[in-house]
């Protein structure tokens, strides 16, 4: 997989259209939990009744991350992509591959650094990339370096070094 192989505009497409379904779906359960958390069969039949208060506790739950999806929205339309070279530090939008060191014939890892939306798996024209926000641990280790510089990544099976093979 080579850099040049990634339409980093198309990836962030992706981003947004995932985003935006998962607002779509969001609201239209918090509006059906809001709706039955004053519907009258779950108004309290006794002190020890919670139907209503776990309704109202999770409507307001669920409008708090529509609100939140919302901002991701908008941050994600107001992101300026920009190219990245071998001596670029790595910062929001890059495109970064890493290679894990301690693992024969590994093959590149990609992230898409972005503001926020992290930890969402896109699959673009059968390469797939993972989100990853700055504050993230990956995001944490990629920020401020350069290709060819080495990091430490907590993966699925461990603390892992890995080195930027390339960034876009």
């Amino acid at each position: 997989m080579t850099a040049r192989q990634i339409n980093k505009r198309k990836v962030l497409e992706a981003l947004h259209a995932r985003v935006q379904e998962t607002l779509v779906t969001l609201t239209a359960s918090q509006k059906t939990i809001q709706s039955g958390a004053v519907h009258e069969e779950t108004r309290q039949e006794d002190p020890k009744d919670t139907r209503a208060i776990e309704a109202g506790y999770l409507a307001r739950g669920l409008a708090e991350r529509v609100e939140t999806l919302k901002e991701t929205i908008a941050a994600l339309r107001a992101l300026r992509l920009r190219s990245f070279g071998p001596e670029d530090p790595v910062a929001l939008t890059a495109i970064v591959a890493l290679v894990t060191l301690d693992v024969p014939d590994a093959e590149e890892t990609l992230y898409f650094l972005v503001p926020s939306a992290g930890g969402e798996r896109l699959v673009i024209d059968d390469v797939t990339l993972h989100s990853v926000t700055p504050s993230s641990p990956v995001g944490r280790e990629l920020v401020g370096r350069t290709v060819d510089d080495e990091v430490e990544v907590e993966l699925p099976g461990g603390l892992r070094k890995a080195t930027i093979a390339w960034a876009l």
